[in-house]
């Protein structure tokens, strides 16, 4: 077809203020990916907007299987905690992570949706 451009799993945009580095969790808008390499701020990064990774969570967060997960970003982790406005959704625990660890095994969904109100 001629107006396909591509399949959207990989996005290269400008990188944020202050940069990023390689398997970074990166929020642009509503766009959500894992940086695939490192780049200076304002530089052309890809960005893979869907797939599994492991991602920094809230270390006292108890994450069971298949929960919803949010992007605190005022401490740039993960969490089960929705927030209005300031917490998008971002993915769905594939494995449990309890009170402790530091990280969590994440898909990553390609739509940002706002998070509920707490």
């Amino acid at each position: 077809m001629k107006n396909f451009i591509q399949d959207g799993n990989t996005l290269t945009i400008a990188a944020p203020s202050g940069g990023v580095t390689s398997g970074q969790f990166v929020v642009q808008g509503r766009l959500v990916g894992v940086a695939s390499a490192a780049a200076a701020q304002g530089a052309s990064v890809a960005i893979v907007t869907e797939g599994v990774f492991t991602l920094a969570k809230v270390t006292t967060d108890v994450v069971t299987l298949g929960e919803a997960l949010y992007w605190d970003s005022s401490v740039s982790k993960l969490t089960d905690t929705p927030g209005t406005n300031s917490k998008p959704l971002v993915g769905y625990a594939v494995e449990a992570a309890g009170n402790g660890a530091t990280t969590v095994k994440c898909r990553v969904v390609p739509t940002v949706q706002i998070g509920p109100s707490a």
